[in-house]
């Protein structure tokens, strides 16, 4: 079993912690930002802590993994290999989440919905809206890095490797602008 310590240590190791002056996808600005691309590029990484996530999830059934592109991709694809179910990814068209390339999910069953970080679990309410309306049960989620602090609820049995609390500012009040410390936009979503 990992510990969080031994968490901390693989995104520390992989440089998937960061620090600086980041815009994250809400908007809103911070000095810590979560890149775990940086850390899913290592198979056994990405293994390890899916083995652990996926151990959580073991006894409930779970025919399919779904996880929003981009960020999701890689952790549905090794969440569902572990677990032995098919995986899936949802794509955003015009301004949507949807299941695009023939992928479907029937009604009844059972799907984990997976994602790489969460802060305000916008994207994972997306997907799990989603796939009830297809009429398949979701029956919990799955994140590597939960940046709420535990504070997202997400409607659904939800289990976090590493749960933190990420300050993170409304631009016209953010410290680090009034130092002049310039802004970066890391992640995959354009704003």
């Amino acid at each position: 079993m990992l510990n969080k310590d031994d968490i901390i240590k693989i995104f520390s190791d992989t440089k998937a912690m960061l620090t600086g002056h980041f815009l994250l996808t809400s908007g809103r600005h911070s000095n810590q930002y979560f890149q775990c691309a940086q850390v899913l590029q290592y198979p056994r990484h990405c293994e390890t802590l899916c083995k652990e996530l996926a151990g959580r999830f073991k006894d409930l059934g779970i025919e399919t993994v779904v996880g929003p592109a981009v960020g999701g991709i890689t952790v549905s694809y090794e969440m569902a290999r572990i677990l032995g179910a098919r995986s899936l990814f949802t794509e955003r068209e015009n301004g949507s989440m949807i299941l695009r390339r023939g992928f479907n999910v029937r009604p009844g069953e059972k799907v984990l919905v997976v994602e790489d970080v969460i802060t305000t679990g916008g994207s994972v309410k997306e997907v799990i809206d989603l796939i009830r309306n297809a009429g398949a049960e979701v029956v919990g989620a799955g994140v590597l890095v939960d940046r709420s602090n535990g504070q997202v609820d997400l409607g659904v049995p939800t289990e976090a490797l590493l749960v933190t609390s990420v300050v993170s500012y409304n631009p016209e009040e953010c410290p680090l602008c009034k130092e002049g410390i310039p802004v970066v936009k890391p992640g995959s979503r354009k704003i």
